[in-house]
């Protein structure tokens, strides 16, 4: 139901394993995988009970009226994974359009369940209610409603968001903008001299860069499976407790540099591109993210918004920075969206997504309100990584990481100044964009502001 709402995808497209979006009589392919995988009825039926126990008939009835679609074209097949049956589909399918305020709907359901099962007094009751409601004509207890889409109360840039994410990455090309530039980094370190890093300006405001093969293919494995036994649940941070929520479906783990001695090696890499201290206690351990199908994480910001935010009564300070590569790539969907910025970045393997959190004067940058999109369809994983400072003057590095479907690892940094005015904060938002096919990599080109 979330990849169908953020992709705004037909249900009977899913049904055949086919990702469609239909508007009015136009029909578009957001992606054609290599083989479709159907649903079964059953399979549809379950998706919309689960809405129909929440009371959600917005998305209850396309999906059981495919279930019970189906299951009339295989009426009286006996199928050993079925657990739900024709008559099952009609009964709640009836009474959803009921609730939804369609009795015309539920009645004529209703009377094709009786066809199936004629004994069953409790539908025979139904038919009767459905009827005398409707010779007694519409009233305020039984007129027709519009079936909306819940509303999601914390997501206020919900259509922005989706919008991003829809896009699938397609930002102007850089020819267009001629302030954003590709380029060879060294950032002036001896490290990176002989082996600089392909360096592209996604954006100026915020002003977010892409370094491309920043980790090797043998790297990027490494660390997915460095991670992948204590890979749970990842959580957030709601007062001074760590508690999963709905708005960020995904698996996490975090890992010392102590771990392997590859990570040691990855954060001198880091270190010398960025200009800042990565080791504890100045930065985060890194933490890998997986994200599977459906994965997904809403708009939020990665540093600190409120006064009352823990990150202010200890001394690590607020998230300066972000520093984020995707350790895997995936085939559709997945793209990193910065809402107030409108653009997001699609996933490229092995590169690195950097950004800063905080203006120099230490108070948030409000563009900075990003979201990871829903997987639509990984090739193996998505993973990320974090750092965080607990010393009042150091910076904080956190780590985004993609690996197994569609990893990705930001790294952020914290300062120990408090933001100067509260920024509102929303949970998490992506924007589309992404690097141009052909770019220009110039030797000692322009540095990046704050780089």
């Amino acid at each position: 139901m979330r990849l169908q709402d953020v992709y705004m995808l037909n249900v009977k497209g899913l049904a055949r394993g086919a990702f469609q979006r239909v508007t009015g009589s136009a029909v578009t392919d957001l992606y054609s995988p290599r083989r479709l995988f159907s649903l079964t009825g059953d399979d549809c039926f379950h998706i919309g009970k689960v809405a129909y126990d929440m009371g959600d008939y917005y998305h209850a009835i396309p999906w059981l009226e495919e279930a019970v679609s189906l299951f009339r074209g295989s009426y009286g097949e006996w199928k050993t994974e079925d657990e739900a049956s024709l008559e099952d589909a009609l009964d709640h399918l009836a009474f959803a359009y009921f609730q939804a305020g369609n009795v015309s709907c539920a009645l004529s359901l209703s009377r094709e369940f009786l066809l199936y099962s004629p004994d069953n007094k409790r539908m025979a009751r139904n038919v009767l209610k459905y009827e005398k409601l409707l010779a007694e004509g519409p009233n305020p207890a039984v007129a027709e409603a519009v079936i909306q889409r819940p509303n999601v109360p914390h997501l206020q840039t919900r259509d922005t968001y989706e919008g991003l994410c829809q896009t699938l990455g397609s930002q102007p090309t850089h020819y267009q903008i001629p302030s954003l530039y590709c380029s060879y980094e060294t950032s002036s370190s001896p490290y990176l001299l002989l082996q600089p890093i392909r360096k592209e300006v996604i954006h100026l405001e915020p002003y977010v860069v892409l370094y491309h093969d920043f980790v090797s293919d043998a790297e990027a494995q490494k660390i997915r499976g460095l991670a992948e036994p204590w890979l749970q649940r990842s959580v957030v941070a709601s007062g001074e407790k760590q508690l999963p929520v709905e708005y960020r479906i995904s698996k996490s783990a975090w890992l010392k540099d102590t771990v392997d001695p590859m990570l040691v090696t990855l954060d001198h890499r880091i270190a010398a591109l960025t200009g800042l201290d990565v080791q504890p206690p100045y930065a985060e351990y890194l933490q890998v993210v997986n994200y599977g199908i459906g994965g997904h994480y809403e708009p939020h910001f990665d540093h600190a918004t409120s006064p009352t935010s823990p990150l202010y009564r200890m001394k690590s300070g607020n998230r300066v920075a972000t520093f984020m590569i995707y350790l895997s790539s995936v085939e559709a969907g997945g793209a990193t969206a910065f809402i107030y910025g409108n653009f997001s970045v699609p996933v490229v393997k092995n590169a690195a997504l950097f950004w800063w959190n905080l203006h120099r004067s230490g108070e948030g940058d409000g563009d900075t309100l990003h979201a990871g999109c829903p997987v639509l369809w990984p090739t193996s994983g998505y993973t990320s990584m974090d750092r965080n400072s607990a010393d009042p003057a150091a910076h904080t590095l956190k780590t985004k990481m993609m690996a197994e479907r569609s990893w990705r690892s930001p790294v952020a940094f914290q300062r120990s100044q408090k933001p100067k005015a509260r920024v509102r904060e929303e949970k998490g938002e992506q924007a589309s964009g992404g690097p141009s096919q052909h770019c220009l990599f110039l030797v000692n080109g322009r540095q990046g502001r704050g780089l």
